[in-house]
């Protein structure tokens, strides 16, 4: 079906949605009763709890979703669904998986590393680093510490590279260099004065921050955070993809649209040089889960730079929504503790990776179909069935079986999850 064929309002509204919602970090806000990291934890891992809600994302409608969860003393690991819905081939635990977003948390790393050493200051203005990028009075203003935690207010270069919704197959062999990336989103009308709170999120300061780092350290970005992150943390199926394919055996990545794109369209094969520093890392579950272990206890960054990346301010989601976010990483706190990490989404894959550092319980899960649910009336995404799922899984996940329970006694909505981007689908 092609997209001619939708109607004026259906395409104007999914072309809206599409740029706004690509690598999108979406507000982790506390569910009523949601307690800090102090509050009780629940003991050891209920895999019969796990296996069950994980086959519900699955039977909810979704097609394919792996998971890895530890709690510092045990682990376990699972998959549900099909990784193709043509030729029925099963997902697995271990499949390598498009980390979108999650990649800032690497390169912020990365960045921070370089702080530590004193070869960056955190707050020392851009423009000292790259005045041939951001120029002028902006580069004066906007420091490293406002690319991090979304405070420059430079616009995201996405909207630019994803004006409508034939670009986004337009561009899916199409290399796009790092400083073509900053000076779209330079070139556009910035979201605020540097420094202003709320922040506004945007894509277009990490792809800056890779350019700090190769300006810095006379490496490219990518390779640097390979050589100075990733492997430092001995993850062995994460890396930045050398070509459009991803490295190792993956699920296809069906993206929906809202029903734009029926049946949904595969995206697995991508080009993702429009992401870059900002989103295209490849990884496992069970490698993001031990990323964020080392990084949050302190094996890959000193004490300061660790205790600066947790400090919060408010920034906007691309849906209007405020929510606290640090340099890379931002807080989720569930019924059982406040949980850091990030989320992360790209067309057709959708993770999530966080940890609560004083109990050792972490989770991360990954899902192979995005934008599945219906619009009402008013062309709002409505709750699916597979949200709900989703929900029991990551508090089986993060806090055990009576915390699911409990959500499901009280008809707790949906945890908030990546990309529900409610704010931008006005038609």
């Amino acid at each position: 079906m092609t997209i001619r064929r939708f109607s004026t309002f259906a395409s104007r509204l999914a072309a809206a949605t599409l740029a706004a919602s690509l690598l999108a970090a979406q507000p982790a806000a506390a569910q009523p009763g949601a307690a800090q990291s102090s509050a009780a934890q629940p003991a050891g891992l209920d895999t019969e709890s796990l296996r069950r809600t994980l086959d519900a994302v699955h039977a909810a409608g979704m097609y394919g979703t792996y998971a890895h969860v530890a709690d510092g003393r045990q682990s376990w690991q699972g998959a549900a669904g099909v990784a193709d819905i043509d030729t029925r081939r099963p997902v697995h635990p271990g499949m390598v998986h498009r980390a979108g977003s999650i990649t800032k948390t690497f390169t912020a790393v990365a960045v921070m590393q370089q702080v530590g050493k004193g070869t960056i200051e955190l707050d020392a203005p851009i423009g000292r680093y790259l005045p041939d990028v951001v120029p002028g009075e902006r580069g004066r203003r906007i420091t490293v510490r406002m690319l991090l935690n979304h405070t420059s207010h430079i616009a995201n270069h996405t909207e630019l590279v994803f004006p409508a919704i034939e670009s986004l197959e337009a561009n899916r062999f199409r290399t796009f260099q790092a400083r073509e990336l900053a000076r779209s989103g330079l070139a556009a009308p910035p979201t605020g004065e540097p420094g202003a709170l709320p922040g506004a999120y945007s894509n277009t300061n990490y792809i800056l921050a890779g350019l700090l780092l190769e300006k810095v350290t006379g490496v490219g970005a990518e390779r640097y955070i390979t050589d100075h992150v990733i492997r430092k943390a001995g993850l062995r199926h994460t890396a930045f993809p050398r070509t459009p394919h991803i490295p190792g055996p993956n699920s296809k990545a069906y993206e929906a649209l809202f029903g734009l794109f029926d049946p949904p369209r595969d995206f697995s094969v991508y080009n993702m040089s429009w992401a870059g520093t900002a989103g295209a890392v490849t990884s496992t579950m069970a490698d993001l889960n031990r990323f964020f272990r080392l990084l949050l206890g302190g094996a890959l960054l000193d004490a300061g730079p660790l205790a600066e990346m947790q400090r919060t301010v408010p920034v906007r989601s691309f849906s209007g929504a405020v929510f606290d976010y640090g340099l890379g990483i931002f807080p989720l706190d569930l019924p059982c503790g406040r949980f850091w990490g990030h989320d992360g989404s790209v067309p057709g894959m959708e993770t999530l990776s966080f940890l609560d550092p004083g109990s050792g319980r972490q989770f991360s899960l990954g899902l192979n179909l995005r934008h599945y649910q219906q619009l009402d009336e008013n062309g709002l995404p409505t709750a699916h069935a597979i949200d709900f799922a989703i929900r029991d899984h990551l508090l089986a996940a993060a806090c055990g079986p009576d915390a699911t329970a409990a959500a499901a006694r009280t008809a707790a909505p949906p945890l908030p999850l990546p990309l529900m981007d409610r704010g931008t689908l006005t038609p």
